[in-house]
């Protein structure tokens, strides 16, 4: 992952996938490529064609706050989005994140005592860390469960399990590119993309559009092997005592059918059992 030049792959992707409507230009009709001209971009920003060109190439690396305020506007990017891009033109601004540490007792003893919510501790990454009861029997039918990213693009149940695969993996990889904005440093970000890329195209193409955005209060549909379909709120917590992990609750609507679905599931499950990634 060339570093130099993240600035303006992520300006090219907010410009191709943003349209002259959005952008508040009358369209002229059909155009050869998607999105935005750069000139069009430039111009709405207030600076030189040759010096946007630049920004995307990569050929000029520090923009003002002004030019990037300016470009926030006219990609129209959140409030996260727009954190994002400021990450990647001031990387030695950005704080050194290290990797999560291993949970504490209190953590998993949390978790575990949520009999009737599945709850998942991950790192930046989407790696695993630990799942209570409920949640290993909700994600059953996957063959590996060590990482939510590689979960969703590579093992073939992911399409039935999630009868919105789309909206679900495209959620996914905005928030990966969410947690990229502090851990491009992080040797294991390289590789995690670089695997997902090559054995999913549907990953390189969410990947290359530069999408950023959390998941808090995510409505996620499931369709269980053995309970059938759920509609679960996905909410997602930061642990403070540890930096870089994240507590993530799915929840059913209280007297819904999904909730009697889960209420089976945690009965037709097997007795807890210890956490897969050691103490």
């Amino acid at each position: 992952m060339d570093h130099n030049k993240l600035l303006g792959e992520f300006l090219r992707a907010r410009r191709e996938v943003t349209t002259p409507a959005q952008a508040g230009l009358v369209d002229g009709g059909p155009r050869r490529t998607p999105g935005l001209r750069r000139e069009e971009v430039a111009m709405m920003a207030h600076v030189s064609t040759d010096y946007y060109i630049r920004l995307e190439q990569g050929r000029e690396r520090h923009p003002s706050e002004r030019v990037l305020g300016a470009l926030a506007r006219v990609f129209d990017l959140t409030p996260e989005a727009t954190a994002h891009m400021h990450a990647l033109a001031h990387p030695l601004l950005r704080p050194a994140r290290a990797p999560a540490r291993r949970l504490s007792s209190d953590l998993r003893k949390l978790i575990d005592s949520w009999p009737d919510t599945p709850a998942l501790i991950c790192d930046g990454l989407m790696n695993v860390m630990a799942a209570n009861r409920l949640a290993d029997a909700l994600y059953s039918g996957f063959e590996e469960r060590d990482n939510l990213l590689r979960m969703i693009f590579l093992d073939p149940v992911a399409r039935d399990f999630y009868p919105e695969w789309g909206k679900s993996a495209r959620s996914k990889v905005a928030h990966l590119r969410l947690a990229a904005g502090v851990l491009l440093d992080d040797h294991r970000l390289t590789e995690l993309v670089g695997e997902l890329s090559v054995k999913s195209a549907d990953f390189r193409r969410l990947w290359a559009r530069h999408d950023v955005s959390s998941k808090v209060g995510e409505v996620k549909r499931m369709n269980h092997q053995e309970v059938g379909e759920l509609e679960l709120t996905c909410e997602i917590f930061s642990v403070n005592s540890v930096e870089g992990l994240q507590l993530i609750t799915l929840m059913a609507q209280p007297g819904s059918a999904s909730e009697q679905a889960l209420k089976l599931l945690g009965s037709l499950a097997a007795p807890a059992r210890s956490s897969r990634v050691p103490s």
